[in-house]
């Protein structure tokens, strides 16, 4: 994991340098091409001299470079393209010819000040926009190239947040022939014709960004103040992300309020009249009804009744069922596959995808990107594209998985269709061609989704995979039973993207069982041949007590699908709010899953109760509507923010005036402090609610808590420990922290003695301290070196004390999946042992992946 970080710092270092190094060329020098060569060739013959003489001939080689590229020279016009990141310019620069100078603005250049608000709202919510704090450079640098080139092309990213930039960016320039260009995949093609043909800037899709910018500017720097002031420094409130938090709250609540209902099932092993194999049949209706067994005694009464019957095929239905194959990618889409099929969150493949789109370095092809803009919730494909698929589809899998027609996908009502779907720019890089590069990278895991991405575009125009489906209805006595069967009788689509099923499919799935819809339960393997009338044999009647499930919490994939289902926020803000609510500690993530934590509740509570119109899922997903009719012309901008801002002003000062002021509240209870004998009251810490001596400052006992079934309090003591304190000889107990569980002496004030809890296994790294479990600043768990920062081991895994078998590696990994469930394996991929985990404490036999 360190390995990993320190990649990414470093990949983030280099980005963000680029610019700057462009800005630190001397003003009074002037850099040329002999310049430099003369400069290499001096530096050349310092070899002997070492790694300075290497570094000089890196430094002046680059500035000549840079200096270069930012002074056009030679007859003929000049052209600025401006853009948002380095890697995207790198790419671009190769397609374009003599004459072009390719910046990036890294991203926005201006914003609203931090400090302040930074919108008046009494003079029609006019923005005060400032550059954006170390931003400097990176627009001098602009400023320069602009004056002397006959045009500037803006070509951020083509959606509303980079018209914005755009916008900006033309502004500070003040060059008199600034246009917008606009492509969706960066292929020489694309930015040709996009460069051909230009066009002024969108005023209403930068009227759209403007106003989120300022509604989310007016809810989050007044509601904000007000959750410092009543509940913790450091609170944020979001127009999105606290209805994000509110629906992870409720999930909780409903998940608590669950009572389970017991049920049964009721199964027969049969035999057909040919033999074994037997196959299964479920109950399914019992006098022509469906039933439901609700407890032991009535399936008792029916398995008793038919021990004697007779079992006899009533009615067999044979037919082809039809699995379509899913659309290509939007960005939701694509979070929630990742996410399922990888195991990625969302901002970690919003990062990679943008890498993907920015483009990658190819050997000697340089910088290339792979797929199209990845931001969208358009479904639509282009006419080329579709045409090289179904080219590629031919050739490799047989004009019998192609489709007559192309296949072509509705988008949803809300989208924008500004943008194709996420798709490869080209089928020339298939992903066994690239992936020689994302390994030379270590990039295992963009290759992975560029893998995703690929075989989604080619599955899309294929052809349905066709199923052989057999049901059979077994009569006994009054009782009906349903066996099913299900064998793949041609692949079509699923030869590419594999059987899994995608999350709309699950939710079908779960709806249909839901609905108790026959076929709803999976149907696999064969059935022997059954016809009309055969009398099979009753092996066994398997009954089985169940217990109705409540509500599952939101997965990264799930709460993105309901985000998306209930319009609440666009798909290109889903991975920054999952990653908000974490970074602010209103939910965490435990085994996959989000549970609020108790900061969550409270400010969770205090806001829907005095926000409640504000914190409304349909008011919030009515506002994103109304954002969108400004991009379409439909709407006012201004009128839209007075419309919001009118009643929003009335609810915050209410708020002000009666909201619990929970920083200072202290509530009673019964328990007395055994230090002191003052009453201890319950006050809200950084960890939650907790137990206080009323007696504070002068004595200052606290107590963890929890509440039993009936509401009362239930004080959590202490674990004790065996080892003694080093510093005063008492007993050491277990406390927890804001970064997890550790051991503190029981002295405390009086000894502050501490340190982390030892898993029992000796760092391999360091060989001199041990392992602890910790937790990271968004609360997920890991492992580490208790001697950090000396030793920085870490591992997500748990680390167990077992020398692996196979290559004698000192310690193997507890690891987890959805597809395999819980297995050990060890830590050296090269060496490739791992054995699954049966029950806990009890492990199957090893294996060699």
């Amino acid at each position: 994991m360190a390995t990993r970080k320190k990649k990414e710092a470093e990949t983030t270092e280099a980005e963000e340098t680029t610019p700057k190094k462009a800005a630190k060329r001397p003003a009074a020098k002037k850099a040329t091409a002999k310049k430099a060569s003369a400069k290499k060739k001096t530096a050349a013959k310092g070899k002997g001299k070492g790694k300075a003489a290497l570094a000089t001939v890196e430094v002046d080689a680059g500035d000549a470079e840079a200096e270069e590229e930012s002074t056009p020279r030679g007859k003929g016009p000049h052209y600025l393209v401006v853009v948002e990141s380095p890697a995207k310019a790198k790419t671009i620069k190769k397609y374009l010819g003599t004459g072009y100078t390719v910046k990036a603005s890294v991203g926005h250049i201006k914003d609203l000040p931090k400090s302040k608000m930074g919108v008046d709202v009494e003079h029609d919510f006019q923005p005060e926009y400032h550059v954006i704090k170390g931003k400097e450079k990176v627009l001098n640098e602009l400023k320069k190239v602009a004056k002397n080139v006959d045009r500037v092309f803006l070509a951020t990213d083509p959606d509303r947040e980079g018209e914005a930039i755009a916008w900006h960016i033309k502004e500070e320039l003040g060059h008199k022939d600034a246009q917008r260009v606009l492509f969706n995949e960066i292929t020489k093609k694309a930015i040709q014709e996009a460069i051909a043909q230009p066009r002024q800037l969108n005023q209403d899709n930068y009227d759209s960004q403007q106003t989120r910018r300022i509604l989310d500017r007016l809810v989050g720097y007044q509601i904000s103040p007000l959750l410092w002031k009543k509940i913790r420094r450091g609170l944020s409130a979001g127009r999105v992300q606290s209805v994000a938090v509110r629906l992870i709250c409720e999930r909780e609540e409903a998940i608590k309020a669950f009572v389970p209902q017991e049920y049964w099932t009721l199964d027969a092993l049969l035999e057909g009249p040919a033999g074994p194999p037997p196959f299964k049949a479920k109950l399914s209706k019992v006098d022509g009804k469906k039933v439901e067994l609700k407890d032991r005694e009535t399936t008792q009464g029916l398995v008793g009744e038919l021990q004697g019957a007779d079992f006899v095929v009533s009615k067999v239905d044979r037919k082809e069922r039809r699995r379509n194959a899913p659309a290509p990618f939007i960005t939701s889409k694509l979070q929630q596959e990742a996410a399922n099929r990888l195991s990625f969150t969302a901002k970690k493949t919003m990062t990679l995808a943008q890498r993907l789109y920015e483009g990658v370095p190819l050997g000697e092809e340089g910088q290339t990107a792979l797929i199209t803009y990845m931001r969208t919730d358009s479904t639509r494909l282009s006419d080329d594209a579709v045409k090289q698929v179904r080219e590629f589809i031919s050739t490799k899998y047989g004009t019998e998985s192609l489709p007559e027609e192309p296949v072509v996908y509705r988008s949803r009502k809300s989208a924008q269709d500004a943008h194709e779907a996420i798709r490869p720019v080209s089928l020339e890089y298939p992903p066994e061609r690239v992936r020689p590069f994302f390994e030379q990278m270590g990039e295992e895991d963009m290759y992975r989704l560029y893998e995703l991405i690929w075989n989604r575009f080619v599955a899309c125009q294929m052809k349905p995979a066709v199923y052989d489906q057999t049901s059979a209805d077994i009569s006994a006595g009054r009782a009906t039973f349903r066996a099913s069967g299900s064998t793949l009788k041609f692949p079509g689509y699923l030869a590419v993207y594999g059987a899994g099923l995608t999350p709309e499919e699950e939710a079908e799935k779960e709806k249909a069982k839901a609905a108790g819809e026959d076929g709803a339960e999976d149907a696999v393997g064969e059935l022997p041949v059954l016809n009309d009338g055969d009398k099979v044999r009753l092996q066994k009647l398997l009954d089985e007590q169940h217990f109705t499930q409540p509500p599952p919490r939101f997965s990264e994939a799930t709460l993105v699908k309901e985000l998306e289902e209930q319009g609440i926020g666009r798909p290109s803000t889903y991975a920054a709010i999952l990653s908000t609510i974490q970074d602010k500690k209103y939910v965490e993530k435990l085994e996959g899953r989000f549970r609020p934590t108790d900061l969550g509740q409270m400010t969770n509570e205090m806001l829907v109760k005095h926000f409640p119109k504000e914190m409304d899922v349909a008011f919030t997903a009515n506002l994103e509507e109304k954002l969108d009719q400004i991009s379409e012309g439909g709407a006012n901008w201004k009128a839209v923010l007075s419309d919001f801002y009118a009643p929003f002003k009335e609810t915050l000062e209410k708020a002000e005036a009666e909201m619990r002021d929970v920083k200072r509240e202290e509530i009673k209870t019964d328990i007395a402090c055994e230090k002191c004998g003052n009453v201890m009251v319950i006050k809200f810490g950084k960890m939650g609610h907790f137990l206080a001596c009323s007696n504070y400052p002068e004595c200052k006992n606290t107590k963890d808590f929890k509440r039993d079934a009936e509401g009362k309090i239930v004080i959590v003591e202490e674990e004790t420990t065996d080892e003694k304190c080093e510093n005063c000889g008492k007993p050491m107990v277990i406390k927890r922290g804001r970064f997890g569980r550790f051991l503190a002496c029981s002295g405390y004030p009086d000894c502050k003695t501490s340190k982390p809890i030892s898993i029992g296994v000796n760092c391999p790294d360091c060989k001199q301290g041990y392992l602890t479990e910790r937790r990271s600043g968004r609360g997920k768990i890991f492992f580490g070196c208790n001697r950090y920062p000396d030793c920085k081991f870490a591992a997500w895994d748990r680390p167990l004390a077992e020398a692996c078998p196979q290559c004698q590696s000192p310690y193997l990994l507890q690891k987890f999946s959805k597809r395999d469930g819980a297995f050990v394996a060890c830590p050296n991929k090269e060496c490739g042992y791992r054995r699954e985990i049966q029950q806990p404490g009890e492990v199957s036999a090893p294996s060699a992946a």
